[in-house]
């Protein structure tokens, strides 16, 4: 077994179908698999061999897929990266991995020279937009497919560190294939006539399996943009009568901020995942642009599809149920199951699940049981007819006063709310009650609501205990680099009313 099979099938059946599109380029699958066997040989050249690791630090640019599918087909292990990551994080991602050799984007060259610099032994290679192309053409496209056993590490995904530096789950040839089969088969039923739209990151599991390895599985083709703007990313999708997208929930609001939006017939099916959906965010946009969204859940561990509403069965607010090959139930703090309606943490078995972290046995058995079971750290239920909730991280409970408050409950009815572009709840120290509820809002153009209005509004839909009592406008929220909020870095107000510090 080798994930690099994917793209070797599809060019052998449909060589001439575009893969990729940026801008007015376009490479078709024989291209793109020309490319790939180019960079096997290029790797033989650094001696790179069957489990060695490669960084890969670009943005969503053919080169990215050219180089992801060299090192699989060459045995290696792509490690992806941030095109954005600085020198002292970059050298922690190859340091950790023990990464032999580098691909990086031409405008992080400077960092990762210095990163490469301070460890012994790593070679960068740095990838001109205009020069890697023509320095390909150098090697021979090679042959080359090694095998790999189903249980090979195949990508080290690292996660985003929100507690303590980040952990590389490893994914391997199996995870990754059968879980870009089952998103093919069952959740879009992606055809070869498809057109898809790749505003994801490709360095992060929901791109790599939703958009680009889904796609390339099914012979379809991948409309690529390196930095998401719903703007441009609007008129790519109209240009080229884009048939589904996927996204997080930042990138459907900025899309229903955009006045004068194109009309987009050809779209059919919209996935959302990386973080909750406002109800009233699916409702604004399926109404504007009558196209469905369906959204799911997965994380970097679980490779990392897990559940999903499917097109003819779905709950807008859920998460869906499990999909094919793949268990979730509730436990409690033990692991024990609970009985259906109950609340408690969510816990994944299946093929999708990861073979642990890279090097850290300790952090692996503290979320991995013998027999399978994956601890996801979000907490959840699931209802009678086995669709899942999820209620909120773990981590994002907030305890007032004894009383637990959900944040995701309260940002729901905020984007309820007509002024309310984008919100996020978050626990503020208090010196009485442990905890208090704030609210960090940002408002649409042209709004004139007030916090004390908006605090007023929650009130009045909430019980006593859960309404902030702390709100204040920011221009925008934090993201991460799928577009997903980072609450730990909202920065709360310097002068909170009296008791919150």
């Amino acid at each position: 077994m080798n994930l690099a099979e994917i793209l070797i099938h599809t060019a052998s059946v449909r060589p001439a179908r575009a893969a990729l599109r940026l801008g007015d380029g376009v490479v078709d699958y024989a291209e793109l698999n020309e490319a790939s066997g180019r960079v096997a040989s290029l790797l033989g050249t650094y001696g790179v061999a069957a489990g060695d690791r490669v960084g890969v630090m670009l943005p969503n640019v053919p080169e990215f897929a050219a180089i992801y599918y060299g090192v699989l087909r060459a045995g290696g292990v792509v490690v992806p990266m941030n095109p954005l990551l600085k020198t002292r994080e970059i050298e922690f991602y190859l340091g950790d991995s023990g990464a032999r050799l580098v691909f990086a984007w031409q405008p992080a060259a400077d960092e990762v020279r210095a990163a490469a610099q301070r460890l012994p032994g790593v070679e960068a290679v740095i990838v001109a937009p205009s020069g890697f192309v023509a320095e390909l053409l150098s090697y021979e496209p090679s042959d080359l497919l090694v095998q790999r056993s189903p249980d090979d590490t195949a990508v080290i995904l690292y996660t985003s560190g929100t507690t303590g530096r980040p952990k590389g789950a490893e994914l391997t040839h199996d995870n990754l294939t059968r879980n870009a089969e089952v998103t093919q088969s069952d959740l879009v039923r992606l055809s070869a006539d498809d057109v898809v739209f790749g505003g994801l990151p490709l360095f992060h599991s929901f791109g790599q399996t939703v958009t680009l390895n889904t796609t390339v599985a099914a012979g379809a083709t991948l409309v690529m943009l390196p930095r998401f703007d719903a703007r441009t990313a609007l008129a790519l999708m109209a240009e080229h009568a884009v048939t589904v997208f996927a996204g997080v929930p930042t990138m459907y609001s900025a899309f229903l901020a955009v006045d004068d939006a194109p009309a987009l017939p050809r779209l059919r099916l919209c996935l959302s995942g990386g973080a909750a959906l406002p109800v009233e965010v699916l409702r604004q946009f399926e109404d504007r642009f009558g196209c469905a969204i369906l959204e799911g859940y997965g994380l970097s561990e679980t490779s990392p599809v897990a559940s999903f509403n499917l097109v003819d069965q779905r709950k807008p607010g859920s998460i869906g149920t499990p999909v094919t090959g793949v268990e979730m139930r509730v436990v409690d703090l033990d692991g024990n199951p609970l009985p259906t309606g109950e609340v408690g943490e969510i816990a994944i078995r299946g093929h999708n699940v990861m073979k642990g972290y890279w090097r850290r046995p300790d952090a692996t058995a503290a979320v991995l049981s013998a027999d399978g079971w994956f601890r996801t750290g979000d907490v959840g239920r699931v209802d009678g007819d086995g669709f899942y909730v999820i209620v909120d991280r773990m981590k994002d409970l907030i305890i007032r006063g004894g009383f637990n408050v959900y944040p995701r409950e309260i940002e729901e009815v905020l984007y309820e709310h007509p002024d309310v572009a984008e919100a996020a709840v978050i626990g503020l120290p208090h010196d009485r009650l442990g905890e208090e509820v704030g609210a960090a809002v940002a408002l649409r153009p042209g709004s004139t609501t007030t916090e004390t209005e908006l605090r007023e509004y929650v009130r009045g839909q909430v019980a006593a205990y859960k309404y902030p009592r702390v709100v204040w406008f920011v221009e925008s929220l934090p993201k991460g680099p799928t577009g997903k909020i980072l609450k730990r870095e909202i920065v709360a107000p310097s002068d909170p009313p009296a008791g919150v510090q």
